[in-house]
């Protein structure tokens, strides 16, 4: 199951993971104020179709169930917001080579238990492949693949290349570094990493002057 890197509707989806773009629903997530994109039922369904993980006509439909079915729709995204706020305080740990806290392995590993029931292998023309069966009405269906991509990153050599945007702001944003001497300390050079480049300018040039 490959992995979609996009950018729509003021979300990206360019941190290198599904996991780590769920983390990032939440702008400026290490601040006092995080800016939410998740905002209701359909919000949810949309990010997972955006993200690789629904279907066009799955998501209409789960959009359309979502409003048929309004206080479930309202369940599943409280604990995608938990569970995406675990995942966030995990991986912001692990970017900081701090251990993360156990009661936030424990929502993920329910997460985890919750969808792994569902992951099956299917044969196709160039050999076999993971995908997800179970209920196609599931209305959670889109939180299996993103608890199963934390679990698989958690477990992975690639686990040390996980960082956290260095903005003093608290940007919050988390991606995986793929440079190549693993030096990258910014959601993005246009954004946190200019402002950080013209600080340093204007330090340097007030101490020139002094």
């Amino acid at each position: 199951m490959q992995e979609t890197d996009i950018s729509r509707e003021g979300l990206t989806f360019e941190a290198g993971r599904v996991c780590l773009n769920f983390a990032n629903t939440a702008e400026w997530h290490a601040s006092d104020q995080p800016a939410e994109h998740l905002h209701n039922y359909s919000d949810l369904v949309r990010w997972a179709q955006q993200a690789g993980l629904l279907t066009q006509d799955r998501a209409e439909h789960m959009v359309e169930e979502g409003a048929r079915r309004s206080e479930e729709g309202g369940q599943v995204l409280d604990r995608a917001i938990a569970l995406r706020e675990a995942i966030y305080r995990i991986f912001s740990a692990v970017a900081a080579a701090r251990s993360p806290g156990p009661d936030d392995l424990d929502s993920l590993n329910a997460a985890l238990a919750e969808g792994l029931g569902w992951l099956r292998v299917d044969q196709t023309k160039d050999g076999f492949t993971w995908s997800w069966g179970g209920d196609a009405a599931a209305m959670d269906q889109m939180l299996w693949p993103v608890a199963r991509s934390a679990a698989t990153l958690l477990t992975s050599e690639e686990l040390d290349r996980v960082r956290e945007c260095a903005d003093d702001r608290g940007c919050g944003y988390l991606f995986m570094d793929t440079s190549r001497n693993r030096s990258r300390k910014w959601c993005d050079m246009r954004g946190c990493g200019n402002r950080a480049k013209a600080q340093r300018h204007y330090r340097r040039t007030q101490a020139e002057t002094a």
